[in-house]
Formats: structure tokens, C-alpha cells, sequence
């Protein structure tokens, strides 16, 4: 499969997410997002100008694209894991951690709130709240790097020989 063929496979099979996916495929449009993505972010800065000290910069074109690609690569992603013998959901793992993680961040902040109000000395727990944080957010980004290399070893894998649970090979 070359570089034409799997964007166009990967836009035809824009919502599926079963079957399975060959590398060539998968990989051909990862780097068909990357480059459309940097181009489309250059032309963003031509035509709305950027200047990142003052946060501005307006990323039309580039943003618009990464909203049309979502879906695709998730499901290539997701027939990709299949044909490694591997379920789709899997790659929503660094997703899942990453939303625990926010979830974990705010019920902290919201618990040492109320801990603050109970306290004569409020400073107290501001040094416990600092660690504790500071913890988990050290734990949070280790598990979150080793979910990413794991998550390029997989999709990196040969597929799997004659069919799989999946389905035949693409």
C-alpha cells in the first residue's frame, strides 16, 4: 500500500472500527496528519499572523483538520491494534489516564479547600498539598511516558499471520 492509498482507505473507512489495519496503512496516514498538520499550522500563521508572547495566533485551517481527522485515526489506530491481536480500546489507555488524572487533580484541590476552611492554620497543609500534588503528577507523567512507548511498540508490530479474532488480513 502506498502513500495515496491509505489516506484514501483511511478516509473511506472514516467510522470503521472493525477489521484491521496493515502498517503501511496505518503509518502512511500518521504521516499524511503530521505534514498536512505543520503545513496547515504555517499557513495559519501567514494568513492570521502569530505572536506567541501575547497568546495570539489564530490556527483556523490547522484546527479544522485535526477536528476532521480525529475519527480516522482513531479508528485506523484502533484496526491497526486489531490486526496485532490487540483490542481497539487500548489506545484510549494514555486518554483514560489523562482524564483520571484531571479528575484526581481537581477532587485534590477541592479536598484541601475544604481542609482549609477546618483549620486554624490553613498555611499548614499548604506544604502536604504541595507534595502530595507534586507526587502524583511526577507518578501520573512516568505511567502516562510508558503508556505512549507502549503504545508505539504495539502499533509498530507486525501484524498477526493468516486471521485473528479480528478478521482476515487487510
Amino acid at each position: 500500500m502506498d502513500f495515496s492509498d491509505a489516506i484514501k482507505t483511511c478516509f473511506r473507512k472514516y467510522l470503521v472500527f472493525s477489521g484491521r489495519a496493515t502498517r503501511p496503512e496505518y503509518w502512511w496516514f500518521v504521516l499524511f496528519v503530521v505534514v498536512t498538520s505543520a503545513l496547515l499550522a504555517v499557513v495559519d500563521s501567514l494568513l492570521f499572523g502569530s505572536n506567541p508572547e501575547a497568546g495570539e495566533g489564530r490556527r483556523v485551517f490547522s484546527s479544522v483538520f485535526q477536528l476532521g481527522v480525529v475519527i480516522p485515526m482513531l479508528a485506523a489506530g484502533w484496526r491497526r491494534l486489531h490486526d496485532t491481536g490487540r483490542p481497539g480500546w487500548y489506545l484510549l489507555l494514555p486518554m483514560a489516564l489523562s482524564i483520571a488524572t484531571m479528575v484526581m487533580l481537581m477532587t485534590g484541590v477541592v479536598a484541601f479547600s475544604v481542609l482549609e476552611q477546618g483549620v486554624n492554620d490553613p498555611e499548614a497543609l499548604r506544604g502536604p498539598a504541595a507534595l502530595l500534588g507534586g507526587t502524583g503528577i511526577l507518578v501520573v507523567s512516568i505511567l502516562q511516558l510508558i503508556l505512549s512507548v507502549l503504545m508505539i511498540w504495539w502499533l509498530t508490530r507486525p501484524s498477526e499471520s493468516g486471521t485473528n479474532v479480528y478478521g482476515p488480513p487487510a
